[in-house]
């Protein structure tokens, strides 16, 4: 019977054990030996950057810039004589690096012709609150390093970094998470496009305060996972001295399965992400660990070689027309690894693929393979592929093609990934997608990266300095956690009112007025959620207003509820006076009495000509006619009650 990579990949994930997270429980989590840390990246609420007096905060969203500057990055010696593994894999893809400034945003500072200024005092201030908020050993004496950074991502080649804060620990409502530092550096540019050899960035982020909390692997499943970012976002935003909206925030996720090692996931945008990815990958690594032990099983590492040949202009394949070269590789014993599940919708054959994007530069598509589950080229170039190599039923082969100069980068990096395959799981960073799954992004970073500033002197933190800071801390956020539950408010609605730092704003309100905290938690984290993604114009919304709103209703002796009705109006108008809200919305008084009268009639009607009465739907149907009434002049629970008594 012959080989079906279909059948293969299919069975592979049988092997495999996986399973969608849905149906995941904690009993697969230890099987897997599944842990996960953190590293988020918030940015601070400062006027200016961190080592310059240039703004910060400002952005360009336009393709507006004053001057495009074209680096090519090389590696350096770190204090020990080595060179860190990730900038050997960029300084191998030869890319050339263009920025665009913009005047607004950037100096010479940027561009490494300028020393930088002291350490943002601001910044290093509100860095050292949120150290003390993760209960962090604070450093007597700040020390600011060098981290390379050779993707280009700051033009320098490296980011300027320093620890504050050392062996904290966040307290969830069911575990605590024990932190391992907390750091303040500058924040990267923002990329625009990475195509070939030449990558694009903007500036105008380049240098903002940025702080980092770094987490012991202590979550052991997805879900603890979120639920710790979480925590820190909340934390950080709990000062009021962070920045929020798209790109302000954002985490770098680590995980490890039992056997594998710690691959981390860069970037990840939402914290909705977070349980699906790490999922995945914990299963990657449980699959990679399965394609080891088969290739070991069959033949032995040091024995394994791959061969290839050019066969430029030997196959009539469309797609490799436009191509300068063009190599066949023969992997031998690799028959049912290419087609090896790793990830939902992935296999094997991707991660090389992943790889060849990266490191030679050869944009998708960049290869074919023996194990393709579409159809493979024309017969006629089936058999001259496998001539050529000379492939046994056992053996597996690819076809790579691109620029004659990435050619021997490209099949260096295909040997390189093929010999990990017996070690297991290899040392990487992984970009994350939208739909839980990860691609290669570059070689995990080591510690020969990081060196001395010799440009900034050490800065000494003075005790009374530290205890001034620490007076006037924000509660802790299980605190908050806490005080909502006893309140009796929905669980559900937390990650709103924390993610907008609105629990301040709640006290304040509960204190001023009589309103239901339950309700007032309901009220904002889901009828606030749903006008403003409804209605909202793009623009912060003040929520600060929303304390004066409930404060007038009190005034004017009208149920706090009609602030459901106002609020479309309120988040597409904030400027608008209340009043003018109340005479939008039509809103007119009636007395309690005027309401209550209605009631007789409207049952009345409801039961006309009706032999049987369902109560409840009877129920509904009078409250539905009353309630645009009675909202604001009556409280619909006690309408509610009442209607029941004169049923």
């Amino acid at each position: 019977m012959s080989f079906s990579p279909q059948k293969n990949l299919e069975e592979s994930r049988k092997q495999t054990g996986y399973v969608p997270r849905k149906e995941a429980s904690q009993k697969i989590y230890d099987r897997l030996g599944f842990m996960s840390g953190l590293e988020v990246h918030q940015q601070l609420l400062t006027k200016k950057k961190l080592f310059c007096h240039c703004p910060a905060g400002i952005y360009n969203d336009d393709d507006d810039f004053n001057a495009e500057i074209v680096r090519h990055m090389r590696p350096t010696l770190s204090e020990m004589g080595e060179y860190d593994g990730t900038a050997l894999m960029e300084f191998k893809t030869r890319k050339e690096i263009v920025y665009r400034i913009n005047n607004e945003n950037a100096c010479t500072y940027e561009i490494d012709d300028t020393p930088p200024f002291p350490l943002n005092r601001e910044a290093l201030e509100q860095a050292l609150e949120i150290s003390m908020l993760c209960k962090m050993n604070i450093v007597g004496e700040v020390h600011i390093t060098r981290k390379q950074y050779l993707d280009g991502s700051i033009p320098t080649g490296f980011q300027r970094t320093a620890i504050l804060g050392i062996e904290g620990e966040l307290e969830l409502p069911h575990k605590k998470i024990r932190l391992i530092q907390l750091s303040i550096e500058e924040d990267a540019c923002r990329e625009i496009s990475d195509i070939g050899h030449r990558r694009v960035y903007k500036t105008d982020r380049l240098g903002m305060p940025l702080i980092e909390t770094v987490t012991y692997p202590d979550c052991v499943n997805p879900e603890e996972v979120r639920e710790a970012c979480n925590y820190i976002r909340f934390l950080n935003r709990s000062t009021g001295k962070v920045r929020t909206g798209m790109g302000a925030a954002r985490q770098d996720v680590n995980v490890s399965c039992k056997g594998g090692t710690r691959i981390e996931i860069k970037g990840v945008a939402h914290t909705k992400w977070i349980p699906e990815l790490t999922h995945n990958e914990a299963f990657r690594q449980w699959a990679l660990l399965r394609i080891k032990s088969i290739l070991n099983k069959r033949i032995k590492a040091a024995s394994w070689s791959m061969t290839y040949q050019d066969i430029t202009g030997l196959l009539k394949m469309p797609i490799l027309k436009k191509a300068e070269k063009v190599f066949v590789i023969k992997l031998p014993d690799f028959q049912g690894i290419l087609s090896h599940f790793t990830q939902p919708g992935r296999m094997f054959a991707d991660e090389l693929s992943e790889r060849l994007k990266v490191i030679a530069c050869l944009e998708h598509p960049n290869m074919i393979h023996s194990e393709e589950l579409k159809p493979l080229p024309g017969k006629k170039d089936l058999e001259k592929i496998v001539q050529k190599v000379r492939a046994a039923e056992k053996d597996g082969w690819l076809v790579i093609w691109g620029a004659d100069a990435d050619m021997p980068t490209a099949l260096e990096t295909v040997e390189e990934r093929c010999r990990m395959a017996f070690k297991g799981v290899p040392n990487e960073t992984r970009k994350s997608l939208p739909d839980g799954t990860t691609i290669f992004e570059r070689v995990l970073p080591g510690a020969n990266r990081m060196y001395p500033d010799t440009d900034s002197v050490p800065i000494p933190l003075d005790d009374k300095e530290i205890e001034r800071i620490g007076k006037s801390l924000p509660e802790d956020m299980i605190s908050r956690y806490q005080f909502l539950k006893k309140l009796g408010v929905p669980e559900d609605v937390y990650t709103f009112i924390f993610s907008k730092n609105l629990f301040p704003l709640m006290e304040k309100i509960i204190r001023e007025t009589d309103i239901s905290p339950a309700y007032l938690g309901i009220f904002l984290g889901e009828k606030l959620k749903f006008a403003l993604s409804h209605f909202g114009t793009g623009n912060p919304f003040p929520f600060k207003i929303l304390s004066p709103l409930f404060a007038f209703l009190k005034k004017r002796q009208i149920q706090p509820r009609l602030a459901e009705s106002m609020l479309p109006t309120i988040v597409a108008y904030p400027k608008m006076e209340f009043a003018s809200v109340l005479t939008t919305i039509g809103f007119k008084r009636h007395s309690e009495k005027e309401i209550l009268a209605r009631i007789p009639i409207l049952l009345s009607k409801f039961r006309e000509g009706k032999t049987e009465i369902n109560k409840e739907k009877e129920h509904n149907w009078v409250m539905g006619r009353l309630r645009k009434t009675a909202l604001g002049n009556m409280d619909l629970s006690v309408l509610s009650e009442k209607l029941r008594q004169l049923q």
